[in-house]
């Protein structure tokens, strides 16, 4: 009888890690262009050159991306930053949107990003800004720790604001963070990012 109940329970938890595996396989991030709009789907060129088609969510968000500078990041700001790893233990941004307040707190953390190869994301609040010979070199605080961010000079910085549906048009610009695809093999998006006058580099 306790054979039996092992066996069981050993099939069954190999049930689970099946079932864990498969949904995260079935969550991804999308960067790409909008080629055309098919009444509620979204057909979407990858930077991989895949054609993805893909729904927003009932109840779900539009953002946009507009432009920025480094003189809109003030201390009590909350960004996002897309970096590299330095030998000093800083990251050098490649990337930095601005999010709007009502925004703050989403995603907080440091972790490994995709945009480049070796990159990190870093979602948090600005602590300070001093300017340096290589850039601008920012303080950032998030609830497990802290990052000191060195801002090149003329990289391009964005604000990340809430956006319309209308802004969802073909030949756009957008950015997905996790889509989950469907059993008819279309993704399904909780919010869609979307360049308005310029492209989310994310």
């Amino acid at each position: 009888m306790q054979r039996t109940t092992f066996r069981l329970f050993a099939a069954l938890a190999g049930v689970v890690l099946a079932a864990s595996a498969g949904l995260a396989q079935e969550t991804l991030r999308v960067r790409g262009l909008i080629e055309r709009i098919d009444g509620d789907v979204y057909v979407i060129r990858s930077r991989e050159g895949q054609e993805l088609k893909v729904k927003l969510a009932p109840g779900g968000g539009v953002s946009v991306t507009t432009k920025a500078s480094l003189a809109d990041i003030k201390p009590g700001s909350y960004i996002g930053v897309s970096g590299l790893p330095q030998p000093d233990g800083s990251q050098r941004a490649v990337s930095v949107h601005i999010f709007h307040e009502s925004m703050r707190g989403l995603a907080e953390g440091h972790g490994p990003w995709d945009l480049v190869p070796q990159s990190t994301m870093t979602n948090a609040t600005v602590e300070s800004t001093v300017a340096s010979v290589d850039g601008q070199t920012i303080v950032l605080k998030y609830k497990d720790g802290e990052k000191k961010i060195v801002v090149p000079p003329g990289l391009g910085i964005v604000n990340y604001v809430p956006g319309d549906i209308a802004d969802l048009k073909a030949g756009a610009s957008v950015f997905i963070g996790s889509a989950a695809r469907q059993p008819d093999g279309s993704l399904l998006a909780r919010r869609i990012g979307v360049g308005r006058d310029v492209p989310p580099p994310m």
